[in-house]
């Protein structure tokens, strides 16, 4: 495959994982499919929501950085000047920041699957209720005994709900790292060689 066809077809593959990123991150959002978790509550505790959840991974990294970058990379698959050497070099630095922010994605997403999801729960060994995340100093991974996940009892199904969201965003930032990574080696040869396409206007 060409330098021009490979760019065109990373670009494409890129836009389906970058709205994937950012539709994940709006929905974790809202646990239980419910808006009362995200308001400010008037106990003075603030949102309800998982910490990693704020840190917009989705949004900002696994998609707006990468999202750009995939406009660019598929624009470059197309004709132009010198074989299009300056749009392929260019490229290189825009997948390198698809990189970036396919990396953010990814990081973020793991710390939230270890950490597990903030709920409403009972202290072990007490009779006291609160919120916050019981999975963080558990001496056992929550994520290989399903049977600990009965422990939140608010959100509903929180527990799956951000196992789910936060798997399929780390999923889709270990993707984007890849194809971003073959641009860049891609954008290399293309800066080289050219984009070869047919019909090149010089």
């Amino acid at each position: 495959m060409c330098t021009g066809k490979c760019a065109k077809c990373i670009g494409v593959m890129l836009y389906p994982l970058a709205l994937i990123s950012i539709v994940c991150n709006i929905i974790l959002f809202f646990p239980d499919w419910k808006t009362k978790y995200a308001e400010d509550e008037r106990d003075g505790l603030g949102s309800r929501i998982t910490e990693e959840v704020k840190y917009m991974a989705g949004v900002i990294g696994g998609g707006i950085m990468v999202l750009i970058p995939a406009i660019h990379i598929h624009l470059t698959g197309k004709q132009g000047c010198c074989a299009n050497r300056c749009g392929m070099f260019l490229s290189i630095g825009f997948a390198a920041v698809g990189v970036v922010g396919g990396l953010y994605c990814f990081a973020v997403s793991i710390v939230g699957l270890i950490n597990g999801p903030m709920c409403y729960y009972m202290i072990p060994g007490t009779l006291k209720f609160q919120w916050g995340t019981p999975f963080v100093n558990s001496t056992e991974s929550y994520l290989t005994d399903q049977e600990m996940w009965n422990i939140c009892l608010e959100p509903k199904d929180v527990v799956q709900f951000n196992v789910g969201l936060f798997s399929t965003m780390l999923i889709a930032g270990g993707l984007e790292i890849v194809l971003c990574t073959i641009q860049v080696v891609n954008g290399l040869f293309g800066c080289l060689c050219g984009t070869c396409n047919k019909n090149q206007s010089y």
